[in-house]
């Protein structure tokens, strides 16, 4: 073999697996990538060209006049725009933060809408700003598209109803606060990924000491397998019309245990004095309550008078546990396909008072309108954009106009029904929903099968 190609095969040959590898590695496994070799990459190009990038996107202001006069009197050098003050980088599993202060004159939005330029100058996947104090702003440099395998942080940040149930897409966890957002509406076609978001809500909840209700007006098969957690189920809408009115008697029964806490005598302390149940001793305070609603359009839907006046009783009961639950503790989770005016009458009112909006793949526009376009318009074009390919990306959104995508990790049914058996010893007992506790259905004794075959005893 001559010399020249023996060198180029010694040489070469390593070159080409370590490339290859490279590229395997961050099409399969593109954490791995990352932390191997997209980080140092990353912070290389951040720390050589930080200056020249913030000069190029308008991120620079002039200096000041006494530094100015500083410069000239004790060098000959050019005076350059001073970009904002870098602070030390915290590389992640997932991406790189950095915080900047402001320079006199800037403001967060001026970096929110210079991150797309960022990003391709510092060859990440996504650069996002939040804001943390005033004149300080956090650079969150996302290196992968972390929605295509969505893996949870392991850091524990589950509270008392507040529960980690998907990955946004700046790799923080979205959080489903109840005591923040107490009510929320969940709109999303079939093969979404609506379900899996409520069974990784559900098993979350499963482990903390909450009653968890459930309306299933699809005959239970959304809400059946977490029978052994549930403290009531309603598998159709005659049920349904019992089991309101039972919430709203405990509702009412609450808030009487509060007006006896607030008949305040002289000299009570004001700690306790409170407008809420949270604001109760907790030897008095009741559990909480969430109840679940799939498909609320089954609810709506009539064909008779008769039915008429069901629907309008339903939907007010709904309406007031929307507007008077948050206090009593009692707090809803509605999920549908649609969910518009032309359900009928008190469909809008509802819908208003629910202020959370997790927006799964829809099948026309206005769809997604009915979730986010009265609180943030601007997420209406990105949930239209969810690709059938994608089950379980969503757009959530909130009451302040601000919204994000995310993607649910996956569950299993079987998993999440095995969570509610190993958590069923944690149902509260609340004795206004016993009556509507579903029955577990274990599964049939299986008869042992003999090793050998039987045979008739002769004479």
């Amino acid at each position: 073999m001559p010399v020249d190609l023996l060198t180029l095969v010694l040489v070469g040959g390593p070159l080409v697996a370590l490339g290859g590898g490279a590229v395997w590695a961050r099409t399969r496994f593109p954490a791995l990538y990352w932390c191997a070799l997209g980080l140092p990459l990353c912070v290389i190009r951040l720390l050589t060209s930080y200056g020249s990038v913030m000069d190029a996107c308008g991120l620079t202001v002039a200096p000041s006049r006494l530094r100015v006069m500083a410069l000239r009197a004790a060098t000959r050098r050019e005076i350059r725009a001073i970009p904002p003050r870098r602070g030390l980088l915290r590389p992640t599993a997932t991406g790189l933060r950095v915080r900047l202060r402001l320079t006199p004159g800037q403001e967060p939005a001026d970096f929110a809408a210079s991150a797309e330029r960022l990003r391709h100058a510092w060859g990440v996947h996504a650069v996002y700003v939040a804001p943390v104090k005033p004149g300080v702003v956090e650079l969150r440099l996302v290196g992968f598209d972390v929605l295509t395998r969505v893996r949870m942080p392991k850091a524990d940040t589950a509270a008392e109803l507040r529960i980690p149930v998907a990955l946004r897409e700046d790799a923080v966890p979205f959080v489903r606060d109840y005591l923040t957002v107490p009510h929320q509406l969940t709109l999303g076609a079939t093969l979404s990924g609506k379900s899996m978001y409520l069974r990784n809500l559900i098993t979350g909840l499963a482990h903390q000491p909450v009653a968890l209700a459930g309306i299933d007006c699809k005959r239970g098969v959304e809400l059946a397998p977490f029978a052994p957690r549930l403290s009531a189920l309603a598998t159709d809408p005659h049920e349904a019309r019992e089991l309101l009115p039972v919430l709203v008697k405990e509702m009412e029964d609450r808030y009487d245990l509060i007006r006896a806490r607030q008949s305040i005598a002289p000299g009570t302390p004001a700690e306790d004095i409170t407008s809420d149940v949270w604001g109760l001793p907790e030897n008095e305070r009741p559990t909480p309550i969430v109840l679940f609603v799939d498909e609320v359009a089954e609810l709506f839907l009539v064909s008779t008078r008769k039915d008429e006046e069901r629907r309008d009783e339903m939907v007010t009961q709904l309406i007031r546990l929307a507007q008077l639950g948050r206090a009593a503790a009692i707090y809803l989770e509605v999920c549908g396909q649609r969910f518009g005016a032309e359900l009928g009458k008190g469909a809008t009112m509802l819908r208003a008072q629910l202020s959370g909006r997790v927006c799964h793949r829809v099948n026309d526009e206005p769809s997604a309108k009915m979730a986010l376009g009265d609180i943030a318009p601007e997420a209406v074009g990105a949930a239209c954009a969810i690709a059938p390919e994608r089950p379980g990306l969503a757009v959530a959104g909130d009451t302040s106009g601000g919204w994000t995508r995310m993607r649910t990790p996956y569950l299993s049914l079987s998993d999440a029904a095995a969570v509610c058996r190993e958590t069923a010893a944690l149902v509260p007992y609340i004795a206004a929903l016993a009556p509507f506790r579903p029955v577990a259905v274990t599964s049939p004794v299986e008869q042992p099968v003999p090793l050998t075959t039987p045979r008739p005893a002769t004479g």
